[in-house]
């Protein structure tokens, strides 16, 4: 078992010191947080041990998992890679890309892993249907969320709109050609709303909305393919996929044939791929566990994390 410790002890802090607790590929030996309080009040509450120090809770283990905010992965991240330990670092990696480079960089010199916590990827809808999209030539993905004054500190590009930026790139195997992009601050002092179309070199668009002031949650993505749609809710795990294939010359009565203005008839049937109930958070954090036991690259890595960094910084150029 490896052993874990975790920076941060917020609202996703404490549900990864649960889940690495739980898990059977890491020993938990505990936590770091700025605010000692905090700290105290999290270790009296659930047991897990408290450091009063970072740089004694990163000697103390072999993964360091930095749930932090944003503005101090950076410096947790370096201070982790510097005495040799793994990173499991929470998206946005940081909150630049230099930084995530300079990350990277760091990293490979010492030959250790690192993940990225974008844990979309590990959503069991998406797991069900991945491979169904194949080409996508058009996307669609809307991720809305009430008003939440945590996380406010950096726009909802980075906030919620990441996470779909993350999931295309995993999927669209071509270059961006272009980007534009609209954001309006409405509560925070950072864009509360946000719009972008994005365009690969090979045709594909995407057309990516993200607010964090809707009276409604909602997370979808659309994929539009040559004879394929496929619908992924994130939000309740749910997936959808209808396919068209050539009618058969003898249509059964129940058959749904389509024909279009040159007479070819196509049939629609729909698939539904099974859907494998998960914890997302723990399946990514003991994938990375496999990723360091076998010497093997992580199912996010830190370049994924730093290209949905990229593409994040440049919509946010355009406002």
């Amino acid at each position: 078992m490896l052993n874990a410790g975790v920076l941060g002890a917020g609202h996703l802090g404490k549900i990864h010191l649960r889940l690495l607790n739980q898990s059977e590929k890491y020993r938990l030996v505990g936590f770091y947080d700025a605010d000692k309080e905090n700290g105290k009040r999290v270790a009296q509450e659930f047991g897990y041990t408290f450091f009063d120090s970072i740089e004694a809770l990163i000697d103390a283990v072999d993964m360091v998992d930095i749930v932090t905010p944003t503005l101090s992965h950076f410096d947790c991240a370096k201070m982790a890679i510097a005495k040799g330990k793994h990173i499991f670092i929470e998206k946005p990696i940081t909150n630049t890309v230099e930084e995530a480079e300079e990350i990277r960089r760091m990293l490979a010199e010492h030959n250790l892993r690192g993940q990225v916590g974008h844990v979309e990827r590990f959503n069991p809808a998406f797991i069900a249907v991945k491979n169904d999209i194949k080409s996508p030539m058009f996307i669609e993905t809307h991720r809305l969320a009430e008003f939440n004054p945590r996380g406010t500190d950096v726009p909802v590009v980075l906030d919620l709109m990441i996470h779909d930026i993350d999931i295309i790139l995993s999927i669209v195997k071509s270059k961006i050609k272009h980007i534009s992009a609209s954001g309006v601050a409405v509560i925070s002092d950072t864009p509360d709303i946000a719009n972008a179309r994005i365009e690969f070199e090979n045709g594909c668009v995407a057309n990516l909305t993200a607010s964090r002031i809707s009276l409604k949650k909602m997370r979808k993505a659309r994929f539009f393919q040559k004879d394929a749609y496929i619908s992924v809710d994130f939000l309740t795990k749910k997936c959808e996929v209808v396919k068209m294939k050539d009618a058969p010359e003898q249509p059964d009565d129940f058959d749904m044939i389509l024909q279009n203005a040159e007479g070819v008839k196509k049939q629609i049937y729909f698939d539904n791929p099974k859907i494998v109930e998960i914890n997302s958070i723990l399946e990514e954090l003991e994938t990375f566990a496999d990723a360091i036991n076998n010497n093997t690259t992580p199912v996010v890595t830190l370049r994924d994390g730093t290209e949905a960094l990229r593409v994040a910084t440049q919509i946010i150029d355009c406002f």
